[in-house]
């Protein structure tokens, strides 16, 4: 264990509760989070919410800035998307969650958002890693492509040490050299994180593998390991989408989805409550 990220680590503590509006992370339970990559328009993002709120999702998710690999790809709506995610979220019922590229943006975004996203290619800036924290919202800190499990724990350790202790962890893919998926899924790494921290620890199922036929599967395995949640990409027409759009899962995929994953939860709890019993 190592001594550097000593407020994140386990050290014999149960996985901390963070709570961003009515969602909560931890606890036990397995939370989906669900929207499109980018903000598109106010119908889009208003569809999205619906769908999401109806399969029985708990948070809205939805990019305002996208940090894209092609300076020639939508790079989002900007400051104007803020408003349509957090109308749509709060007219269905959702807490929502944004992604933040600049020191700059961060005021505007904790003003419209419940949880504030640091992205993988933010992972390790430091400047951005505090501000975020100093605004009190609780962060989803994504790991970055390349980065090792120390790495991830001591970008977390900057937030907890101004004070903010509600960190969301994020296993979104590590870069590989095979390119049938677009990252390698690390699911052993997730599963080693809950052994090293505190801190709850989802999956990004769609950043991880880039291909809708995964997306299902990859959450199922998280659900089944004992992950904490999973954040899914999920778009009303995903054949239309402006941003990732071969990695977004229609409407009644995530209803399916969500309805699997709870059984896949009641299947656990059924299994394990006669070893409790027994003990």
């Amino acid at each position: 264990m190592s001594a550097n990220y000593r407020l994140a680590q386990r050290l014999g503590r149960p996985t901390s509760i963070v709570r961003a509006g009515t969602a909560s992370f931890g606890g036990g339970g397995f939370t989906l989070v669900g929207g499109p990559c980018a903000i598109e328009g106010a119908d889009q993002i208003g569809l999205a919410a619906r769908g999401v709120r109806a399969a029985g999702g708990a948070m809205l998710r939805g990019g305002a800035y996208k940090p894209r690999t092609s300076p020639y790809d939508f790079q989002g709506l900007g400051d104007e998307g803020l408003p349509l995610i957090a109308e749509a979220g709060a007219r269905h019922g959702l807490p929502v969650v944004v992604e933040v590229l600049a020191v700059a943006q961060v005021p505007l975004v904790a003003e419209y958002a419940d949880m504030i996203q640091i992205g993988a290619r933010n992972m390790q800036n430091v400047p951005l890693l505090r501000a975020a924290a100093a605004t009190g919202r609780p962060i989803l800190l994504k790991r970055g492509p390349s980065a090792t499990l120390d790495e991830l724990l001591l970008a977390a350790e900057y937030i907890l040490l101004e004070g903010n202790d509600r960190v969301v962890l994020c296993e979104r893919g590590i870069r590989a050299f095979d390119p049938n998926t677009r990252n390698v899924c690390d699911l052993g790494g997730a599963l080693r994180l809950r052994e090293l921290t505190h801190l709850p620890v989802i999956l990004d199922p769609s950043h991880a593998s880039g291909r809708q036929s995964l997306i299902e599967p990859l959450t199922l395995a998280a659900a089944a390991a004992g992950l904490d949640g999973a954040i899914v990409e999920t778009h009303p027409n995903p054949r239309q989408a402006r941003c990732d759009a071969d990695q977004a899962i229609d409407l009644a995929d995530f209803a399916r989805l969500a309805a699997r994953v709870r059984a896949v939860r009641a299947a656990l709890d059924d299994a394990l409550e006669p070893a409790a019993a027994a003990s």
